[in-house]
């Protein structure tokens, strides 16, 4: 049967041999025919075999690929391609993140090398207020007093061990305790003067000075003085302990005091010599009620706190006769020694001595946030507890009413707001903090002034002095 020319042919290949065009002479295919070829095409196309009796196909040389081929190539790249396009949709994510990741860490990088602790914080501090938990203000006269009576026993029995045994081998080591023990006492008193002790005014002011006057501290007059510090903290002109000097100033020291202020020991020995006369620059007394540091108002106070030394130091020289002056400088002589020591070295690390730049103010530039916010933490290894968790400073700065032993956790709860502006302090490495004598030993070398000029400066190092300091060594 023949329809539209060779149906063996095109039923059998199609593709490589279509049907031929009918010749012009040929009367038109009926849409029958049409019918016909089209279905047999269709057959075809899924049993290319069908007709076992057709000749074999063209030689490849001539052939083309069939549409079965076509297809199948078509599969295996469509195939190809969605595999491509799953594995990019899985790492695309990845690098994106990667990319983000690695964005974030630059940006934050870059955060930290542009933060400038002289700038003013994003927050005030009510925002510091209220991150700190409502028990950490409350104070407890009892909590308090136990500790007062768990210090005076340590030291008296101390005393009394250290006469009883008279050795020389354990004097060092009476020496090192009972002077860390004089230090406690008297961060309980600093507690009494900022009122943190408890609420009572009269009980603040009678254990402030029973355990200021042992340790031959004028209660009042300190008291002052240390509340003009809290209240002038960061201000070149106005702080009143361990502020910077200003460049003419210092230029006009002699070489003698430029010596003794930055060269250890001597700093740490500098509080008896402040009781009387301050600091450089700065004239009065903390014991001469007429001082430019007191109002008239505060004047029977500071009389009061005077008579309280001179009664302490009376009590030193009688018991010098009674029991010699060697066993009053053993029991407390080099003790007091070691207390003044620790006071200097907290007191000035506190200020100073940190690995970032640490900035000063004057005029408008100072707020009390800003200032309290240039304090710094330490830690003291075991001694943390034995002085009351006076390294904790920047919240006590702040806020010097929240007691002592809430110190530690109103400054965790701070922390979130504070950021960049709290400095993690070094952790010491064992019991003792020995790796703050490195931070002392840098800060007294590096600063030494700050400009006469700006309302945010930052110490600068007398070059002259560090290089006379190499050449004596």
């Amino acid at each position: 049967m023949r329809i539209g020319g060779d149906s063996r042919k095109t039923s059998i290949h199609p593709s490589i041999h279509p049907p031929p065009a009918p010749p012009p002479s040929s009367p038109a295919l009926s849409p029958l025919s049409l019918s016909l070829s089209h279905r047999s095409l269709a057959i075809t196309e899924h049993s290319p075999s069908i007709d076992s009796s057709s000749p074999p196909p063209a030689p490849a040389a001539t052939a083309r690929p069939s549409t079965t081929t076509n297809n199948i190539m078509q599969q295996q790249q469509q195939q190809t391609t969605a595999t491509t396009t799953t594995q990019l949709q899985t790492t695309t994510p990845r690098r994106m993140r990667q990319q983000e990741e690695a964005a974030a860490k630059a940006t934050e990088d870059s955060r930290r090398f542009l933060f400038d602790a002289g700038k003013p914080p994003p927050f005030r501090i009510g925002d510091v207020r209220a991150a700190v938990p409502p028990h950490c203000w409350r104070k407890s006269p009892l909590r308090s007093l136990s500790y007062v009576a768990r210090d005076v026993a340590v030291v008296a029995g101390l005393a009394v061990a250290a006469a009883a045994l008279d050795s020389w081998a354990l004097w060092p080591i009476y020496w090192a305790a009972q002077g860390t023990m004089f230090w406690a006492l008297f961060v309980l008193g600093h507690d009494c003067g900022h009122g943190s002790f408890s609420d009572s005014a009269t009980l603040n002011s009678a254990v402030g000075h029973l355990l200021h006057s042992f340790i031959l501290v004028p209660y009042h007059g300190w008291r002052i003085s240390h509340r003009t510090h809290h209240q002038n903290h960061g201000h070149i002109e106005r702080d009143e302990s361990w502020h910077p000097i200003t460049e003419k100033l210092y230029r006009q020291l002699e070489p003698r005091t430029k010596k003794l202020r930055f060269t250890v020991p001597f700093p740490l020995l500098a509080f008896p010599v402040y009781l009387w006369y301050r600091s450089p620059g700065k004239n009065g007394s903390h014991f001469l009620p007429s001082s430019d540091l007191f109002s008239p108002k505060e004047r029977a106070d500071v009389m009061l706190s005077t008579t309280c030394w001179c009664i302490m130091l009376a009590s030193l020289l009688a018991m010098a006769c009674a029991f010699g002056p060697a066993q009053v400088i053993k029991l407390y002589g080099v003790p007091y020694l070691v207390f003044v020591m620790w006071l200097d070295l907290v007191t000035y690390l506190h200020h100073h001595g940190s690995h970032e730049r640490l900035p000063w103010y004057r005029g408008e530039e100072w707020s009390y946030l800003r200032g309290g916010l240039t304090t710094v933490d330490r830690d003291y290894g075991w001694i943390n507890k034995i002085h009351h968790d006076i390294g904790t400073h920047v919240i006590h700065h702040l806020f010097p009413q929240i007691p002592h032993y809430h110190l530690v956790e109103a400054t965790e709860a701070a922390r979130p707001v504070l950021g960049r502006y709290y400095r993690e302090p070094q952790k010491s490495a064992g019991p003792l903090p020995l790796h703050l004598i490195g931070v002392l030993l840098r800060s007294l070398r590096v600063d030494h002034f700050v400009s006469d000029h700006g309302d945010v400066v930052y110490y600068q190092t007398d070059h002259t002095l560090s290089t006379q300091d190499q050449k004596q060594k």
